[in-house]
Formats: C-alpha cells, sequence, structure tokens
C-alpha cells in the first residue's frame, strides 16, 4: 500500500473552487444545451466546455472526477472511486494537475502520479459520524459518502480560506439529469435496473459537519447551486463571485 501523502499548503489563505458533477454547472456557465446535448450523446468532449469556464481558468481550481476533462487548468483531480480510476487511468495519465485519490484499491497499484489520502475515522465519535466533517489532519480526508464533499478537506487542507462550490446540486435538475455529462451511463445497467437508486440523502449527510468544522476553522464555504438541497451554506449566483 502506497504511503499517505501530505496535503501541502500551498493555498495560504486564498479561494479555492471546487467543481462537482452537478447538472447546475452547466447553468452557472452559460453552457448552450445543443452543446449540452452533444456532450451527453458524447459527439463532443467534456473538454469543449472549457472555453465557457475562461472567467475561473486562473483561479485554485479542484475538479471531481471527470471534470479534469475541463482541461489542465483544472489544478487537481480529486476521486473516491475505483471504478472511475480503471475508466481514466488512460486520461489521467496524461493529465498535467495533480491526481489525489482516496481509493486504497487505486492505492495500491503504486503509480508515483497518484497521490494517496486514506479516509480518516474518527474513533472517538459516535460511529455514524466517523467519516463525517473535515479530516482533523493534512494526510487524510473525511469521506462524507462522496468524493465532492470529501474534496472539501483537499481544499482546507491545502490553505483555502473561502471555497466555492460548483455543481453541488444532491438532486436532479428539471431535466432529470443527475450530472453535467453522461460518462456514468451504462446500457447495461439501465436494461437491468430501470429505476435507478439515487444516493442522494447518503451524500447529503456530511454537510452539516463540514460547516461545523469549517466555522472552526475559520473558512467560508459557498454554493453556487441556486436548487442545491445542501442547507448548510449559503447559496450565491455565481456572477456575484467571478
Amino acid at each position: 500500500m502506497k504511503a499517505a501523502w501530505q496535503i501541502p499548503n500551498i493555498w495560504e489563505g486564498g479561494e479555492v473552487w471546487i467543481l462537482g458533477g452537478g447538472p447546475s454547472l452547466i447553468d452557472c456557465f452559460g453552457i448552450p444545451q445543443d452543446l449540452v446535448s452533444a456532450v451527453r450523446s458524447r459527439k463532443e468532449s467534456i473538454s469543449s466546455y472549457s472555453p465557457y469556464l475562461a472567467k475561473i481558468h486562473k483561479k485554485h481550481v479542484i475538479g471531481i472526477n471527470v471534470a479534469y476533462q475541463f482541461g489542465n487548468w483544472v489544478d487537481v483531480c480529486f476521486f473516491g472511486d475505483m471504478e472511475f480510476f480503471l475508466n481514466h487511468k488512460a486520461g489521467l495519465s496524461k493529465y498535467t494537475g495533480l491526481v489525489v485519490s482516496s481509493d486504497k484499491h487505486t492505492a495500491k497499484q503504486d503509480l508515483h502520479w497518484v497521490k494517496y489520502l486514506p479516509i480518516e475515522v474518527r474513533k472517538s465519535v459516535p460511529s455514524y459520524q466517523r467519516h463525517l466533517g473535515i479530516s482533523t489532519h493534512p494526510k487524510a480526508v473525511a469521506w462524507n459518502y462522496n468524493s465532492g464533499a470529501s474534496a472539501i478537506s483537499l481544499a482546507a487542507w491545502m490553505g483555502a480560506k473561502r471555497i466555492i462550490l460548483v455543481g453541488f446540486d444532491m438532486t436532479l435538475n428539471t431535466n432529470k439529469n443527475q450530472h453535467f455529462h453522461n460518462e456514468y451511463r451504462s446500457e447495461s445497467a439501465d436494461k437491468f435496473f430501470p429505476v435507478k437508486n439515487l444516493p442522494f440523502n447518503r451524500h447529503l449527510a456530511g454537510f452539516p459537519f463540514i460547516r461545523r468544522d469549517a466555522d472552526k476553522m475559520g473558512i467560508e464555504i459557498i454554493n453556487t447551486s441556486l436548487n442545491s438541497a445542501i442547507t448548510a451554506f449559503p447559496k450565491v449566483n455565481i456572477n456575484e463571485l467571478l
């Protein structure tokens, strides 16, 4: 097993943007629906969204899962799922930013370009809280049952004093889409499981604990998804932040 990486405090006092997978990202950046349709049908790549995100190209940015495909201006790709890594190993090997994962199976491959952060388990708290909040040290992340919420620990220990969340919806949009892309769709899975068991209730569990820890650390967290089911953070129109 690869040794735990120590998160470097390279963004001390800075602002960090975390790009999640929710469809509100499309609305935040005004991406045309014809392009969205082309990406969802895989006629265009996710990188074709990049020009619409130009205002954050020079920000500190962490991309969750497929968000690394926006371009090498995304500073960090964070993921916690082995299946994602297996499907994107080739693309990630060409990506020039930091690749960071909390997946122990990926860590066993001992690839030098993947930084490993184990999931912190707080044994001093009730069992249902042990993976929730922001990690207490820079060699781990709190899982919070999803990669996006987990990456908040990474941003915090990289020195962020303000964290801007984009695409953190935890709900379907009006078109019943869960993501701004269609990368995770499996026709075989759709055939056998036509009604998807959505994970939102589980994903939402950690955010009140993240807010608690962020307040203690003096970190402001803002959510740009105005229809988000997350109630722990203030919601602000992205145009007020750019």
